[in-house]
C-alpha cells in the first residue's frame, strides 16, 4: 500500500498524470518519487510535493492500494482512467476525480471538485463530503456522459450532475443544483433532499427521483400517475408517495421524473390531470 502526504499548502493546481493504484503497481519507492506531475505551469517530481510511504501487505492481499492523507484540493485528476485497485483520501480533493474511470473504488472522506466522475465508465465513487458542479458530467461540447459504475455523495452537489448520463447511477443524499439529468439518456440520479430546479430538462430516457422540494418545474413534463415508492438500485428503495412525470417532451423523451408529492404541494394542481 502506497500512502501519499502533501509536502506543503498547494497555491497551484496540480496536475497529475497516473495517479491510480494501476500506473504505482510494481514500482519502488524511488521510482515513484521520480514521476512527472505539474505545479502551475512548472513540472515537478512527485517526491518535490508529496512525501512517500510505503507500508507492507499480506501477500494474499490482492487489491492495490493508493491512500492519500491531508489536504489536496488542488490536485487534480486523482484516478484518472483507473481500472482496478482502492483509493482513500483523507482529505479535500480538487477537479476531475476519477475522470474516465473503468473499475476499482474511490472513497473521499472530505469534500470534490467539479467533474468528478468525469466521463466513468465502471467503478464506484464514494464521496462523504459534497460535490462541486458537474457530478459524472462529460466536458462542455462533448456528449459523452457517465456510461456505467456508480457516484454516491453523503452530502450536496452542484449544477448538472448527471449531464448526458447513459448509463449508471447517481446517488445524492444532500440536495442538488439545477439541472439535474440534463439531456439524461438513460441511468438513475436520485437526490434524497431538494433540487434547485429544472431537473431532467432535454432528457430522452432514464430515471430521477427527488426525495424533497423542487425549486422550479420544466413545463415540458406531463403527469403520469402517483407513485408510493420507487426503487432506486438493488436492496434501495425510496418511499414516497411521489408524482410521477414524463418527458422531456420537447426531446420526445420518455424519460421518468418522480418527485416528492409531500414536499411539494404546489404540485397537487396537476392531480386533476390524472
Amino acid at each position: 500500500m502506497i500512502t501519499l502526504y502533501p509536502l506543503k499548502e498547494f497555491k497551484f493546481p496540480i496536475i497529475t498524470e497516473g495517479f491510480t493504484p494501476d500506473s504505482f503497481h510494481g514500482k519502488t519507492i524511488g521510482e515513484i518519487e521520480q514521476l512527472q506531475l505539474w505545479e502551475g505551469n512548472k513540472q515537478r517530481k512527485l517526491a518535490d510535493l508529496f512525501k512517500v510511504e510505503e507500508t507492507k501487505t499480506e501477500a494474499s492481499q490482492e487489491t492495490e492500494t493508493l491512500t492519500i492523507r491531508g489536504e489536496a484540493n488542488k490536485v487534480r485528476r486523482i484516478g484518472a482512467g483507473m481500472k482496478s485497485g482502492e483509493i482513500l483520501i483523507y482529505g479535500n480533493v480538487g477537479m476531475h476525480l476519477g475522470e474516465e474511470m473503468k473499475g476499482g473504488k474511490i472513497t473521499v472522506h472530505g469534500n470534490a471538485g467539479s467533474w468528478a466522475g468525469s466521463m466513468m465508465k465502471g467503478g464506484t465513487i464514494e464521496i462523504h463530503g459534497n460535490a462541486g458542479d458537474y457530478l459524472g458530467a462529460p466536458y462542455r461540447g462533448s456528449t459523452e456522459g457517465m456510461r456505467g459504475g456508480k457516484i454516491t455523495v453523503y452530502g450536496n452537489v452542484g449544477n448538472e450532475a448527471g449531464t448526458h448520463i447513459r448509463k449508471g447511477i447517481i446517488k445524492v443524499y444532500g440536495s442538488a443544483g439545477e439541472f439535474a439529468g440534463f439531456r439524461m439518456h438513460n441511468g438513475t440520479i436520485y437526490v434524497q433532499n431538494d433540487s434547485d430546479g429544472r431537473a431532467g430538462a432535454g432528457m430522452t430516457n432514464g430515471k430521477i427521483v427527488i426525495g424533497g422540494a423542487v425549486e422550479s418545474f420544466l413545463p415540458t413534463f406531463t403527469i403520469d400517475s402517483v407513485k408510493e415508492k420507487v426503487k432506486i438500485e438493488e436492496g434501495e428503495t425510496a418511499q414516497g408517495p411521489f408524482y410521477v412525470f414524463l418527458g422531456d417532451l420537447v426531446e420526445k423523451g420518455n424519460g421518468k421524473l418522480y418527485v416528492s408529492k409531500t414536499k411539494n404541494p404546489h404540485l397537487s394542481r396537476f392531480e386533476r390531470l390524472l
